[in-house]
């Protein structure tokens, strides 16, 4: 069993904002170096680094951050790209490694930079100049790829859920944002001189009803804003974590699997419920859950869909009043769920999708 023994993150900041200058690895590498002192490890007891990058140019983001951020040359680094899974898949890797015995001390997280992240091109032998692109192929079939807004609209239109109810859900986002905005500081590093979600606010039912429509009932106030961000866990061994004797969460279980990739945003429903039926905990179990907020119908399709105790998710708010780092966000609700699951046999449920129709799911538990 692994167990997780320190959780940080950056702020959350739109594409653009403070963080605009910054490289991915120059995000990255702060919050890793803190994460690190806060487990009150030394560098050279990494044996891994698994970051999560999905806009990235190559070069392994891994091997970069690893290196910015002090580990010893041996920490080769592993970069992922399952998108907005990633974070959380990073975790899930991390745990293999460490249950296979192949490390006892691994970094796991993502990092992402709309603000810096390559212009992309299709090249073209016949001639023609290249053509730009902004969303990469998830599947082989252009029929079966829907833009995630329109998925997200076809999803709302299905399950008849209204774009008030979407709206409503956003608004309680940011609300619960805004008034636990002192707790939050416990998980954030400072990067750049940043010590808070930039984007949280008062969100109220004036500002959705004025909000720039994207698809059908899909607006700028009921989906997540693209964003530049960080998050990593240092997860150690069953020895280790008992060295140390410090408060842990033990990472019980985690599940990542494909759906249908036309409606990508239920794709966690099927993971939460491999994810019980593997550990025999129930849907209404859990004392804290963070499901990732890409789009609130896709939040609000989750909870219904899996049977969640609607009180105990993103009880400190969620991406809608964060944004959507897409490397980092699963990483994210893991780091939330380090700071919140602080009682004995209190236990916490992660879950996000991702384009192509992916869903990945993790229990922790104190």
């Amino acid at each position: 069993m692994s167990h997780i023994i320190a959780a940080k993150r950056s702020a959350v900041v739109p594409r653009n904002g403070a963080f605009a200058q910054l490289l991915p690895h120059q995000i990255a590498a702060p919050v890793i170096q803190d994460a690190i002192q806060e487990a009150s490890l030394t560098p050279d007891r990494v044996g891994e680094l698994i970051l999560s990058n999905a806009l990235g140019a190559g070069g392994n983001q891994a091997r970069i951050a690893a290196l910015a951020a002090g580990l010893p040359e041996r920490v080769g680094g592993l970069s992922i790209d399952r998108q907005c899974a990633g974070g959380l898949d990073a975790l899930i890797l991390a745990d293999a490694m460490i249950r296979s015995g192949l490390h006892d001390v691994v970094i796991a997280g993502g990092v992402e930079s709309y603000s810096r992240r390559p212009l992309r091109m299709h090249q073209f032998s016949d001639g023609r100049d290249p053509e730009p692109y902004d969303q990469a192929p998830f599947t082989p079939w252009p029929d079966r790829d829907p833009d995630m807004a329109t998925a997200a609209d076809t999803l709302a239109q299905k399950l008849g859920i209204t774009r008030d109810a979407q709206d409503r859900w956003a608004q309680d986002s940011h609300s619960k944002a805004m008034s636990h905005r002192a707790d939050l500081q416990h998980e954030l590093t400072v990067v750049s001189d940043t010590i808070n979600d930039t984007f949280t606010r008062n969100l109220t039912p004036r500002h959705c009803e004025k909000a720039k429509t994207v698809a059908g009932s899909i607006t700028a106030a009921n989906m997540a804003v693209a964003a530049d961000g960080a998050a990593f866990v240092v997860m150690v061994s069953d020895r280790i974590a008992k060295q140390l004797a410090r408060p842990s969460l033990r990472f019980s279980a985690g599940v990542s699997l494909g759906a249908d990739p036309e409606q990508p945003g239920l794709a966690p429903v099927p993971a939460i419920n491999a994810l019980c039926q593997q550990t025999g905990h129930g849907p209404q179990s859990f004392d804290h859950i963070e499901i990732m907020e890409a789009f609130a119908v896709q939040a609000i399709a989750c909870v219904q869909g899996a049977r969640l105790d609607p009180s105990k998710v993103n009880q400190k708010g969620g991406a809608l009043a964060r944004g959507h780092p897409i490397g980092a966000s699963g990483a994210i609700l893991a780091v939330r769920l380090f700071h919140d699951l602080s009682a004995s046999g209190q236990s916490g449920l992660a879950a996000i999708a991702a384009a192509g129709g992916l869903g990945s799911a993790v229990i922790l538990e104190a």
